[in-house]
């Protein structure tokens, strides 16, 4: 028949189940809002935010079709501005090793915000050539938005963007 859940782990189960709808509205609400911030945002490179909700992105119109309204989650995709690829990865990275209330995690949906530079890390073993032939650009920097306050998330990525910009 298969193992059975102590009572206490089904109730945190049922808890977690009920709450489900709660947070990923949050999770939407915030990766829709910090898309925006991010798609104007002197520090990004312009046009490079990528997230289901913003009318640049390729596929917003079948979003707005398929998904819940203003349910686009909570994955992301912005590029730090650079002059080249070679600073592009070194200010990605140095965007990620700045973040402090993100955690650097290549997972998603965590109630915490989580950030990544994949030319860097996912995928650093690739060459240029298959790191660009997999959608991997050397600035991107991928987020995995919690739902945390939203002006502390947008703090803590100005202060990384500030950083990256003082040059420390």
């Amino acid at each position: 028949m298969g193992g059975c859940m102590s009572p206490f782990n089904a109730f945190q189960f049922i808890q977690g189940i009920e709450t489900l709808s709660l947070r990923a509205k949050a999770h939407n609400e915030n990766a829709n809002a910090l898309a925006l911030c991010l798609s104007t945002h002197p520090m990004v490179k312009e046009g490079s935010v990528l997230h289901p909700s913003l009318p640049s992105h390729p596929s917003h119109e079948n979003a707005k079709k398929y998904f819940r309204p203003g349910c686009y989650g909570s994955v992301s995709c912005f590029e730090v501005k650079a002059e080249n690829g070679t600073e592009a990865v070194a200010l990605g990275s140095k965007f990620i090793s700045n973040v402090k209330m993100s955690s650097n995690l290549a997972n998603v949906g965590d109630a915490r915000t989580l950030v990544i530079h994949p030319a860097s890390t996912t995928h650093q073993q690739l060459t240029s050539e298959e790191q660009a032939a997999a959608g991997c650009k050397p600035a991107s920097i991928r987020v995995s938005v919690g739902y945390e306050d939203l002006e502390d998330i947008k703090d803590d990525f100005e202060s990384a963007f500030e950083a990256v910009q003082s040059g420390n």
